[in-house]
């Protein structure tokens, strides 16, 4: 992620404030995950990249756009409770046009008029039943065929 956000992260998600709060017991493992400070929020990327949008594809070279943002979107986001929504992504963003710019635009103008409809990403909740504690690893079975990687932690 940019340097200032990381800094932002840093000053912002203090300990007692978005980590190391709530109870930490063989139930529960504190308020994180889905659940803190920001629960019933609601949080949205806007990214830019310089590479088509085939480069971020399953076989791209760059990889799944979502495994590249999964650190920030559920370490960053989710961690402290936001409801994710999924990223608003302009890819070759240095090749745009004027026409290119306003069709863009106008996207996300209307992604931005959804931000209390739409879903947010399905992650799956610390303390909602799917990880074991205090070892957090997710319980087997509960995979969809063919699901690995960053894709498990959804539900």
């Amino acid at each position: 992620m940019p340097a200032i956000l990381k800094g932002w992260v840093e000053r912002v998600y203090a300990h007692g404030f978005a980590y190391g709060v709530g109870e930490h017991s063989d139930r529960r493992w504190g308020d994180r995950y889905g659940e803190g400070v920001f629960a019933g929020k609601r949080a949205m990327l806007v990214v830019t990249t310089g590479g088509w949008s085939e480069h971020y594809h399953e076989r791209g070279i760059n990889g799944p756009i979502d495994d590249l943002l999964f650190p920030i979107q559920h370490g960053v986001l989710f961690y402290p409770g936001f409801s994710v929504l999924d990223p608003f992504v302009v890819y070759r963003a240095s090749r745009m046009d004027a026409g290119r710019f306003e069709s863009v635009a106008t996207e996300l103008d209307s992604r931005l008029s959804r931000l209390f409809v739409d879903a947010p990403i399905a992650y799956r909740r610390q303390n909602g039943g799917d990880y074991e504690i205090p070892s957090m690893r997710l319980k087997e079975g509960l995979e969809q065929a063919g699901q690995q990687g960053f894709r498990l932690h959804r539900r």
